[in-house]
């Protein structure tokens, strides 16, 4: 019987991961920096003069990160991409009736003239 290699996830798996940065611009008194942290995982962030200094410093921020939570044995959160793709929209009687109406100018269903409402 073939031994089963344990599937072990290293650093280039959780850098492959699609990790949400977000940066943002502070102002404090007569200064301003900038903020960046990744969403998922509490404790990885850090700051720079320039918003394009700030993200660069981040990419090197979250690889320490998880060096070290990986030396530790420490849980690493995962980016979460289960979206139903469903949204419950409550409108309106008069804006539902007109976008019916559209939808049928349109010769399309409702859902796919909302969806393209939206992708505009």
């Amino acid at each position: 019987m073939p031994k089963l290699m344990e599937n072990k996830k290293n650093l280039d798996y959780y850098l492959a991961l699609p990790y949400t940065f977000q940066v943002r611009q502070v102002k404090d008194d007569d200064k301003s920096y900038y903020w960046a942290n990744v969403k998922e995982l509490d404790g990885c962030h850090t700051s720079g003069e320039t918003r394009e200094q700030a993200f660069n410093e981040l990419q090197e921020v979250l690889k320490d990160h998880i060096e070290i939570k990986l030396e530790y044995g420490d849980p690493i959160p995962e980016p979460q991409e289960d979206f139903s793709g469903k949204i419950l929209v409550r409108v309106p009687k008069s804006l539902h009736r007109q976008l019916i109406f559209k939808a049928e100018e349109e010769g399309i269903s409702l859902n796919q003239y909302m969806l393209y409402k939206l992708s505009k």
